[in-house]
C-alpha cells in the first residue's frame, strides 16, 4: 500500500515518526515535504499529497501541522479527497467506516507521537463499512463536489 504524506515545518516531527513506522510496516511512502524546520506554507505541500491520493497514484495519504486543521483545509480543495482531521484513534476508525476518508490530517502541536501513531494504524487498518447509508452518503457529496468544483 502506497501512502503519500506531507506537512509543514510544525508537522515535521510527527512526519518522520509517522514515516519510520509506515516503513517499518511495510507501507510505501511517497514523501512530498517539507523536511525542514523552516517556516513554510502548508498548502504547498499538502495539496501535493492529496493529489497523490486523488489521481491514484497512492491509495492513502497522511498530512499534518501545527493544528491540522490548515492542511485538512488545503487537502480537501483537492476534487475526491475525503480528509478527515483526527485527534484520537475512535475519530480515525469512524472516518474511514463511515466517510471512507482517503486523507488523514493531524495536529503536530496537538497530539504525541504515540496517539498520532496509533490514530495511524487505526485509520489505515480500519475498512470502509460499504453500508448502504454510508455510500449514500458519500454520494452526496461527491455531487456537491461535481457541483461546486468545476
Amino acid at each position: 500500500m502506497k501512502i503519500a504524506i506531507a506537512c509543514d515545518h510544525g508537522g515535521l516531527t510527527l512526519k518522520q515518526e509517522v514515516s519510520k513506522w509506515l516503513i517499518a510496516n511495510n507501507y510505501e511512502v511517497m514523501n512530498f515535504g517539507t523536511d525542514s524546520n523552516a517556516s513554510c506554507d502548508y498548502p504547498d505541500f499538502g495539496v501535493k499529497a492529496a493529489e497523490a491520493v486523488a489521481s491514484g497514484v497512492c491509495d492513502f495519504g497522511i498530512v499534518v501541522c501545527t493544528t491540522g486543521i490548515g492542511i485538512s483545509i488545503a487537502a480537501n480543495k483537492v476534487k475526491g479527497v475525503r480528509c478527515a482531521l483526527c485527534s484520537e484513534p475512535l475519530s480515525a476508525k469512524m472516518t474511514r467506516l463511515h466517510n471512507n476518508a482517503n486523507v488523514l490530517a493531524m495536529g503536530g502541536g496537538i497530539i504525541g507521537i504515540n496517539m498520532g501513531l496509533e490514530i495511524v494504524r487505526t485509520f489505515l487498518e480500519t475498512p470502509f463499512s460499504e453500508e448502504g447509508k454510508h455510500v449514500r452518503r458519500i454520494d452526496k457529496i461527491t455531487e456537491i463536489e461535481d457541483k461546486y468544483m468545476k
